[in-house]
């Protein structure tokens, strides 16, 4: 397990509150599809799992992106359905489709579920990181994650992506006690899946709870904010000193709690957070990351930067991580990275 006290390293500083010289910059899935030598590792395997599970692959494609630009971190290839995979559930991702699960409906199919063959799974994962840490300059850091259970426990239900997650909603409405047996063993698992990235070199984790908004206020305390908290505790307790960065996409104003209750040390902001209300409502709270929107960074042009310039007025004066408010499109030019990493640099 590395040092995270590192003094040297701008994201590691911002997320122990530190303002630094110019704010660390990374962005989430920035390894992936809108990298030409992504694509070209892509048609060597047979599946995205296969790739996720082929540690000398997950480690290559995790540091391309840091080869062609002066970003900050390097972020894990892998995704977060590695957790219900690991628990015997079919997964697989069809192109052009995206994940499809067998759906867990009900407690008893939720009852069947083990985490025997998790360590094995997730085994990959740790041997990538390790490779990775290997290969990365001291200064750079290496990021973990998982997905929040809420999340993934949506994915598990529908058997895939949803518009309205109401297949999962729907089941912690009429079975709380089922659906929050599988939240509980969410938490666990995933708990000790992110002590194990810690161990393997990760020096920072990111919780992505992608479907938080779409949780009712009552519904967000307990599933959002009540699993992150309980996650958090859990990792907190095996290794104190790595911060974790907590993403609850959509969740607007419930955002100010998420932050308070959580453990969280930094927040991520999705961009439809308003730049004042960061600075006010959670910037007061905790470094803060965010919120450039992907679509932007791929349509680029004056718009791009003038937007990077406010988003460094309004956020760069106190513990600030530059990210995107969601992941980078996959039609997104490299060279508009380029360009973004140019305007934060020159901040």
């Amino acid at each position: 397990m590395l040092d995270t006290q590192s003094t040297n390293n701008r994201l590691l500083r911002a997320l122990k509150g530190e303002l630094t010289e110019t704010p660390p910059l990374w962005l989430m899935r920035q390894a992936g599809r809108y990298l030409p030598e992504y694509r070209e590792i892509r048609t060597k395997v047979g599946s995205f799992l296969e790739l996720c599970g082929t540690p000398e692959l997950a480690a290559e494609v995790t540091l391309q992106p840091l080869r062609r630009f002066d970003l900050d971190a390097a972020i894990i290839f892998s995704d977060i359905l590695i957790v219900p995979f690991a628990l015997g559930q079919q997964v697989e991702f069809v192109k052009g489709e995206g994940p499809k699960l067998d759906p867990i409906t009900d407690g008893k199919a939720i009852a069947k579920l083990e985490r025997k063959a998790a360590g094995d799974t997730f085994a990959p994962v740790y041997e990538a990181l390790r490779r990775v840490r290997a290969e990365l300059d001291p200064d750079t850091a290496l990021i973990g994650f998982c997905g929040a259970p809420w999340t993934v426990a949506t994915y598990m239900i529908a058997g895939g992506g949803s518009k309205d997650q109401a297949e999962a909603r729907a089941l912690a409405y009429s079975d709380p006690e089922a659906f929050a047996g599988l939240i509980d063993l969410l938490v666990d698992v995933s708990a000790g899946y992110l002590i194990e990235q810690v161990k393997a070199g990760a020096q920072v984790l990111q919780i992505f709870d992608s479907w938080s908004g779409s949780l009712a206020e009552d519904e967000f305390a307990r599933w959002s904010i009540g699993a992150t908290k309980a996650l958090v505790a859990k990792v907190k307790a095996e290794v104190p000193d790595v911060p974790i960065i907590g993403f609850p996409k959509g969740a607007g104003p419930s955002a100010i709690p998420y932050a308070r209750r959580t453990g969280i040390d930094a927040i991520g902001c999705d961009t439809s957070l308003p730049l004042r209300f960061i600075a006010d409502n959670l910037q007061n709270l905790m470094p803060v990351q965010g919120n450039l929107d992907p679509v932007l960074l791929m349509a680029g042009g004056e718009h791009l930067d003038r937007r990077v310039g406010q988003i460094l007025e309004a956020l760069g004066d106190r513990p600030f991580v530059f990210n995107l408010g969601h992941g980078i499109l996959p039609q997104t030019p490299p060279e508009h990275v380029s360009r973004l990493v140019s305007l934060v640099r020159s901040k």
